[in-house]
């Protein structure tokens, strides 16, 4: 049963070419709202807290500050109304699920820019 899911998943969920990021990346991600008719382009600029799952089940975790209040969200990979995601910065984190961030503020909550 698993590699008819497996299968169908791979057969007609339509893939889109993102760049590679993980946990402790800086990431821009751009996706489409519809307000009635209209329709506009939105961009979410964080860090990646986590990814999780597989397939055409994959979410990511975007945690950004606004003002003094932390704001997070979560993407599912496969979202038509993602239009694209721009890596920032890249990371130097030593976990998968960087949970511990969100207990972080000020000059603790800087992550090392991982080199190329």
């Amino acid at each position: 049963m698993e590699s008819l899911v497996k299968f169908v998943q791979d057969e007609f969920v339509a893939k889109k070419d993102f760049p590679e990021f993980g946990a402790g990346d800086t990431i821009t991600v751009y996706y489409e709202i519809r307000e009635g008719e209209k329709v506009r382009t939105q961009f979410f600029r964080g860090v990646v807290i986590q990814r999780r799952g597989s397939g055409s089940s994959e979410t990511f975790t975007i945690r950004k500050m606004s003002g003094t209040i932390g704001v997070e969200r979560i993407f599912p990979v496969n979202l038509p109304a993602l239009q694209k995601i721009e890596v920032n910065k890249r990371g130097k984190v030593r976990r998968a699920r960087i949970y511990y961030f969100r207990g972080l503020t000020g000059k603790k909550a800087r992550i090392k820019e991982r080199r190329r």
